[in-house]
């Protein structure tokens, strides 16, 4: 079986992504990953992030300025998963965790040194390798 997720990274002015902390109860937890989640039936990915980012993180982000980054193809025991990853610069509002997670704003050179689901550890090596340190953006 193939499980079909969406996730985003979420890149504040000073060039940090958002991430976060899965909470306990849930699989993986404790472990970091992209805000994200799965892709409902008759559902864009775009349309995933901005529905997953309200819910989880009660933010607004810009659906046109949602840029395609690079996607995940991860085998985990029981399925397998496929995720497109998102940048996104623009949102409204201001994270804060809705469902029992830590929030956490990491620069893209760091994000290799937390401990993250299986499935965005190349994600974040290639965020690291592709996004530089401090890089400021313009929201």
């Amino acid at each position: 079986m193939v499980l079909y997720v969406a996730a985003c990274a979420l890149i504040d002015t000073d060039g940090r992504i958002l991430m976060c902390r899965r909470p306990e109860g849930k699989s993986h937890a404790g472990l970091w990953e992209f805000p994200g989640g799965k892709i409902e039936a008759e559902e864009r990915p775009e349309q995933t992030i901005v529905r997953e980012l309200r819910e989880e993180l009660g933010i607004e982000p810009c659906e046109r300025c949602l840029q395609p980054f690079s996607f995940a193809s991860h085998a985990y025991d029981d399925f397998d998963l496929f995720m497109p990853l998102f940048l996104c610069r623009q949102w409204d509002g201001f994270a804060r965790p809705r469902e029992g997670q830590t929030l956490k704003w990491v620069f893209p050179d760091k994000l290799t040194t937390l401990n993250l689901v299986p499935a965005d550890v190349s994600l974040a090596r290639e965020l690291s390798d592709r996004l530089p340190k401090g890089q400021r953006f313009v929201r």
